[in-house]
């Protein structure tokens, strides 16, 4: 794979995520304090979907059967096997195909929830399909991984499966979890928290797109806008699997628009935390590719926000 010039060296990359007037020894924790409260945000928006869910929730799937397996299987299986074909047919550098790739195996996160709700679209399809698929997300994001980016590694690599598995489920099984039995024990009070908790959720993730922006940490001309180009046409080719293969299926457009948002809006933290896993700071020999990593994960984020306005737009005023 063809390396971009412009990102390959350690000089720009510290360019992209701290800025030219700090050390390189500060690059890593610098860029991750880009997402300070990534875990905390997290956790927090697991509760608040945990908040809201019984497991005669899980039983009522059955209810609309083809709507919550389309949904599960286009993330599932359409998203990877789409992202392959996209980075088969690119010549992308290999940060930016590690992100992508992560983006394609992490669940969809919880803020799809409230933009269905926005978009008018069947808000109690998309509060099924977002724990199903973060839950089955603890058996495929391995697998998903490895198939997408072993070549993108060093010959020498080892995924860190148990530090991974042991991430997935403390930030999103554990507090969904609790969440469920907070329910079950203080339903009007959980009600009432879990919008809250989503919400705060929703405002930290703006908070940190915008704020990295703001302080340049989010360099476009240093990452290379070629590389912004093919974090846009990846995120253009989410919405359109996701606005495609519900409508081939058969399904209403309520149940369109959830699944679309399901599939664009993707749970980007903990694409973070899995980041600072594979590629930890006390690793130099991976350090700086797990910083252009992160730099595309907050670029997608962006993206990301940016492409659910016009979606909830299309969405809600279209006659």
């Amino acid at each position: 794979m063809g390396r971009d010039p412009r990102i390959s060296s350690k000089s720009n990359l510290n360019a992209i995520a701290i800025g030219p007037a700090e050390s390189s020894t500060n690059l890593r924790p610098n860029s991750r304090s880009l997402w300070p409260h990534d875990r905390r945000q997290l956790i927090l928006a697991m509760f608040g979907m945990g908040a809201t869910l019984t497991p005669k929730d899980f039983k009522d799937v059955f209810v609309e059967p083809l709507a919550v397996t389309s949904g599960t299987v286009i993330q599932l299986a359409a998203v990877p096997l789409a992202t392959f074909v996209f980075l088969s047919a690119f010549d992308i550098n290999a940060g930016v195909a590690v992100c992508i790739a992560l983006i394609a195996a992490i669940p969809g996160g919880t803020a799809s929830n409230i933009f269905t709700f926005f978009a008018r679209g069947n808000a109690a399809l998309s509060i099924y399909i977002t724990p199903i698929t973060t839950l089955l997300c603890i058996l495929t994001t391995l697998f998903i991984l490895g198939i997408l980016i072993n070549q993108y590694l060093p010959a020498d690599f080892v995924m860190p499966s148990a530090k991974i598995m042991r991430e997935i489920s403390l930030t999103l099984l554990v507090p969904l979890t609790a969440g469920m039995i907070f329910y079950y024990f203080q339903p009007k009070l959980a009600e009432i928290l879990s919008k809250i908790s989503i919400r705060i959720s929703l405002i930290i993730i703006l908070a940190i797109v915008i704020g990295s922006a703001m302080a340049g940490r989010l360099d476009l001309e240093a990452f290379g806008y070629n590389n912004v180009g093919i974090i846009f046409c990846f995120t253009l080719l989410l919405a359109i699997v996701a606005y495609t293969a519900p409508r081939i299926i058969g399904l209403n457009r309520a149940n369109c628009g959830a699944i679309e948002f399901e599939v664009v809006v993707r749970n980007i933290n903990l694409g973070v935390l899995i980041n600072a896993s594979i590629f930890p700071l006390a690793d130099p020999s991976t350090a700086a590719l797990g910083t252009l990593v992160l730099v595309s994960l907050l670029l997608y984020g962006g993206i990301m926000l940016l492409m659910s306005a016009v979606l909830i737009a299309f969405y809600r005023f279209r006659v």
